[in-house]
């Protein structure tokens, strides 16, 4: 028999029924809790154009200035490893005010870096900090909502933090124009000062003192432990992590494909980006909107994972010139798709997992939140092992990174053994 931790929901068909009544959340919480899911990609984001212009001004290879994303990448991982523990035992409002303020002091070094390896050291720091963004909001999810209601609440977040890979590419892109990549850094410092005022105005306490863990450290191992330990949770998580991994192979290599194979403009490289995360966007909002309630969560999650694996084997077919040498337009349909589907796949998968941690949030989070970032750290230098000129790598990880998502979620999740049992 699986092993399952004491707090999993027992209730027959959990995607449909609300296992307790959500109490909802006020809509400054709703768009702060937004606003910081947002922030990473808004870190990532505006900062994609520029990538060229560094590799050139800093004098280092393209692999090295892609190491920028996975620094950054593996700080919000392993700080949420952090930050997580800490807001089940001290509650939320305090790490995340204490993460934003070193967010801020790291994203103004960021502006200074003198080198590559400052950058990457100031980029790791940043990610540190901005994990606590990252794993509190959606520990504050779990705190007020559950069952379907969460979905829906993710897809209302991702349309909050959709707006952000939509407009911060062409914020970037305009920034680039009046100054040089140091002056992305600049932006993104003043934002995190004023996303942090708004924090500390904005969000209440949302974890009770009776709910918190007085435990320390080993308490903290010892709950992960008991979650990984849960095979259904775990093949959530994977598979979340895995898609976000193909997903984030497209945002590392997308400036190169697009700029340097396509020879497009840094201004078409975000408007083509906007547009992507404009399907992103809608496609979410259609699950939470139209198919949350209505299908099984389990069977939307499946649909946009098969999707996700279509796509990336179109592009791998189309890059590798078995159809000849594709134009910009078709890899960019391709690209469009895949990032569409991602809509049904990252909503759900935070979803279901969450369902199954419910006195351990802060927890569950952070190990949702550290193996979304791990896998995507290790698959953005993969993009570029073969050089700039060729998209071939981006697309292999891609379809290699969803098929491990799909083996997870059939293999772990089992969903058609739970919908038999219930």
């Amino acid at each position: 028999m699986d092993p399952m931790p004491t707090d999993a929901p027992t209730t027959p068909a959990t995607d449909r029924h609300h296992i307790r009544t959500p109490a909802p959340a006020s809509l400054v919480v709703t768009l702060v809790l937004g606003a910081l899911t947002a922030l990473p990609p808004l870190s990532m984001d505006m900062y994609l154009p520029a990538l060229p212009e560094v590799t050139g001004a800093l004098r280092s290879p393209a692999a090295t200035v892609q190491l920028t994303l996975t620094a950054c990448l593996m700080g919000m991982a392993l700080g949420q490893l952090v930050v997580g523990p800490m807001s089940d035992k001290w509650g939320r409002r305090r790490p995340l005010l204490a993460g934003m303020v070193v967010y801020v002091i790291a994203t103004a070094a960021c502006a200074l870096a003198p080198d590559a390896t400052v950058l990457i050291g100031c980029r790791l720091v940043q990610g540190l900090a901005g994990a606590a963004g990252i794993v509190i909001a959606r520990a504050v999810v779990r705190d007020l909502y559950d069952g379907v209601a969460m979905a829906r609440f993710f897809s209302t977040l991702m349309l909050i933090s959709g707006v952000a890979p939509v407009v911060a590419p062409l914020i970037g892109g305009q920034v680039l124009r009046l100054t040089d990549w140091r002056g992305v850094f600049v932006v993104l410092t003043v934002v995190g000062a004023l996303l942090c005022l708004v924090v500390w105005r904005g969000i209440p306490e949302t974890l009770p003192p009776e709910q918190r863990h007085d435990g320390g450290v080993v308490q903290a191992l010892q709950t992960m432990r008991g979650l990984l330990a849960d095979r259904v949770f775990t093949g959530y998580m994977l598979a979340g992590g895995f898609s976000f991994a193909a997903l984030f192979a497209y945002i590392s290599a997308s400036p190169f494909v697009i700029q340097d194979i396509y020879h497009a403009s840094p201004q078409t490289f975000s408007l083509l980006f906007g547009l992507n995360s404009v399907g992103l966007v809608l496609v979410g909002q259609i699950n939470g909107k139209v198919l949350a309630g209505r299908f099984s969560l389990d069977a939307v999650l499946g649909i946009g994972l098969a999707v996700v694996v279509l796509a990336a084997g179109a592009l791998l077919l189309m890059t590798s010139g078995v159809f000849g040498r594709p134009g910009l337009v078709p890899v960019a349909t391709g690209l469009f798709v895949l990032m569409s589907a991602m809509g049904l796949a990252m909503p759900n998968t935070s979803a279901q997992a969450l369902m199954r941690s419910r006195n351990a949030a802060g927890s569950a989070s952070a190990l949702l939140g550290t193996s979304t970032f791990l896998l995507g750290a290790v698959a953005s230098p993969l993009v570029g092992i073969a050089g700039e000129h060729t998209a071939v790598p981006m697309a292999v990880v891609q379809l290699g990174c969803a098929l491990a998502a799909v083996v997870c979620f059939a293999g772990l999740c089992r969903p058609w053994q739970r919908r038999d049992a219930a």
